[in-house]
C-alpha cells in the first residue's frame, strides 16, 4: 500500500510552524509542500494524498479541485484543509474554529460592533464568515481596490474591532502595517491572524494604545487540531490546543537581555545557552562583523551615530529570529525602534548590578566615566523596555536559571 502524504500546501513557507504542532497532535509525516499556481492540481490530485492543510494564496482556488466541498466551507467560499477518501478529495474549513477560538483567547467579543476585517483572500471569507455569525452590527471588508480601500479608509475611523487577514507584517517582512492604529479611536480589540512574528507591528501599536490584541498561533494550533480530526477520523481533546500554544510560543519566542555596560549579559546569556540548548546572538559581536573593526575603532573612526545605526540593523536582523538568546549592547535602549525589533518575538529582561561592580574595558562610553550619570539618564529607557528585571548578585548561573524559571512561566501566546 502506498504510504499517505500529509502536509501544509502553499507558495511560500519558510514562515510556517505547522510542522511542530503536528508532530505535537502526532503526525510525523507532516510536511511543508511549496508549489507554484499551475501546479496545484494535480498535486491534490495525486492518490497518495492523505490530509493537506492549505494557505495563501490557495485557500480559494483549491475548492475546484475537490469532489466534495463540506457545507460550511462552501457557505465562507474557501478551503483550509483536504482529505482524500475512497478516491475522493473532501474540502473542509477548520480555520473558522481555530478564528473563533482565537477571538475567545483574546477577549474580543464583536457583538453589536462596527468591525474592518484588512484583506479579501481566503483568510478573510472566514473572518467576515465568523463575525457575521458571532452577531457583529455592521462589517466592512478593506482591500486594496474595492470599494472600501485603503485610500478611503477614514470613513472608518470610527470601527471597534480590526481584524487583520493580509499577509503584511508577515516574517521576512516584519515591522510592517497596512494602517495607522492611532487613528481609529474607538477601537477596543484587535486580532492578527499571522502568528510569526508573534506580535507584529499592529498588535505592538495595540500593546501600547491599551487595546485588547491577539496574534494568530492560538488560531493556527486550533485549526490543526480539528484538520487532525479530518485526516484520521478521530476526535482529539481541545485541552490540547492551549498546551500545544503555550509549548509553541515558549519554543518560537527570543529571550532578550539588556542591561547596563558591563552588568554581565554576555555572562548571563552564556549560561542560559547552556541552560537551554538555545542559540546565542550576541549583537555586539555580529556589530563587529558586519563593520569590519571593533566596537571602540567605530566610535574612534565613525562616531556614536554610525554605530547606533549599524546597531539597529543587527538588532532588526536578530529580533526576527526565533527561539534564540540575544544579548544585546548597554545602549540598545537609547534607539526607540530597538523596542520593536526585539519585543516582536522577544520576552525582555533587565540585568541589573550595582554600579560599582560594571566592568568598563573596552567599553567606549563607560571607560573613565561616572557611570551614574549614564545610568540616571538611561533608566527611563530601560523601565520602557522590560518585561521585568533580574539582579544579577549572585553567580551568573543562578541569575541564567532565574530567568529561565520566569520565562517558562510567562512565556505565551
Amino acid at each position: 500500500m502506498t504510504e499517505k502524504i500529509f502536509g501544509l500546501l502553499g507558495r511560500k513557507l519558510g514562515h510556517s510552524y505547522s510542522v511542530p504542532i503536528h508532530n505535537k497532535l502526532g503526525n510525523g509525516k507532516y510536511k511543508l509542500y511549496e508549489l507554484e499556481p499551475e501546479q496545484l492540481g494535480e498535486f491534490i490530485r495525486r492518490e497518495d494524498i492523505g490530509g493537506l492543510n492549505v494557505t495563501i494564496p490557495y485557500k480559494v482556488d483549491a475548492m475546484k479541485f475537490c469532489d466534495t466541498i463540506s457545507p460550511e466551507a462552501m457557505q465562507i467560499g474557501s478551503v483550509n484543509t483536504i482529505v482524500r477518501r475512497n478516491g475522493k478529495i473532501f474540502g473542509y474549513n477548520t480555520d473558522k474554529f481555530g478564528f473563533c477560538h482565537m477571538l475567545e483567547k483574546g477577549g474580543i467579543d464583536v457583538k453589536d460592533k462596527k468591525v474592518l476585517v484588512l484583506g479579501s483572500g481566503g483568510a478573510s471569507k472566514t473572518a467576515c464568515f465568523c463575525v457575521k455569525e458571532l452577531g457583529a452590527k455592521s462589517l466592512f471588508i478593506i482591500s486594496r481596490s474595492g470599494e472600501d480601500n485603503y485610500e478611503n479608509i477614514e470613513k472608518h475611523f470610527d470601527a471597534d474591532i480590526i481584524i487583520n487577514t493580509t499577509p503584511v507584517g508577515m516574517f521576512p517582512n516584519n515591522g510592517q502595517s497596512a494602517i495607522d492604529l492611532k487613528n481609529f479611536k474607538n477601537c477596543v480589540g484587535v486580532a492578527d491572524m499571522i502568528y510569526n512574528p508573534l506580535r507584529t507591528r499592529l498588535l505592538l501599536d495595540a500593546e501600547e494604545l491599551g487595546i485588547k490584541n491577539i496574534g494568530g498561533l492560538s488560531m493556527l494550533v486550533a485549526q490543526a487540531k480539528m484538520a487532525a480530526e479530518y485526516f484520521f477520523d478521530k476526535e482529539i481533546s481541545n485541552d490540547i490546543t492551549d498546551k500545544i500554544t503555550a509549548e509553541m510560543a515558549k519554543e518560537s519566542e527570543n529571550i532578550v537581555l539588556i542591561g547596563m555596560p558591563g552588568s554581565g549579559k554576555t555572562t548571563v546569556g552564556k549560561e542560559l545557552a547552556r541552560l537551554t540548548g538555545r542559540e546565542i546572538l550576541e549583537t555586539d559581536e555580529m556589530i563587529v562583523k558586519a563593520a569590519g573593526k571593533s566596537i571602540p575603532q567605530i566610535f574612534a573612526d565613525d562616531g556614536e551615530s554610525v554605530f547606533r545605526s549599524i546597531e539597529s540593523e543587527i538588532l532588526e536582523q536578530a529580533g526576527k529570529q526565533s527561539g534564540k538568546i540575544i544579548v544585546t549592547g548597554g545602549g540598545a535602549v537609547t534607539v526607540e525602534k530597538n523596542y520593536a525589533y526585539l519585543k516582536q518575538n522577544g520576552r525582555i529582561y533587565e540585568i541589573m548590578r550595582d554600579l560599582t561592580l560594571l566592568a568598563t574595558d573596552g567599553r567606549p562610553l563607560s571607560k573613565g566615566k561616572d557611570l551614574s550619570e549614564m545610568y540616571k539618564k538611561r533608566r527611563p529607557m530601560y523601565d520602557a523596555f522590560r518585561d521585568t528585571f533580574v539582579e544579577n548578585s549572585d553567580t551568573a548561573k543562578n541569575t541564567a536559571e532565574k530567568i529561565w524559571s520566569d520565562f517558562c512561566e510567562n512565556s505565551r501566546d
